[in-house]
């Protein structure tokens, strides 16, 4: 049985990092600090992504002179949806890790 698009552990994060907020620009730097995931990781899902018109990109001008214009990415309604589904189909690997209770005498 072949395995299902946009499932993998990598692209569920990514998607998870876009969809936390959907409707800012992210840095391809940002998402993979947030995510953990290395450049050869992360930029052929973001292009992938892309190319399926799950994401929409950008050029982003420097914000100072002599530094380079900055690819930026968010999800397009498409992509919204797809993450939600995919998330929801990931159950607990999209919750937030448990707080650790206080150890008595730390501090």
């Amino acid at each position: 049985m072949p395995r299902q698009p946009h499932t993998s552990a990598q692209t569920v994060s990514l998607l998870q990092a876009l969809l936390a907020r959907p409707d800012q620009w992210h840095y391809g730097y940002e998402l993979g600090k947030q995510t953990g995931l290395r450049s050869g990781t992360l930029y052929p899902i973001l292009i992938r992504l892309a190319e399926q018109h799950l994401l929409e990109t950008r050029w982003e001008p420097p914000q100072r002179p002599g530094r380079p214009a900055r690819h930026t990415y968010r999800l397009t309604a498409e992509g919204r949806q797809l993450a939600r589904g995919r998330l929801a189909g990931a159950g607990t690997a999209r919750r937030p890790p448990a707080a650790r209770p206080a150890t008595e005498g730390a501090g």
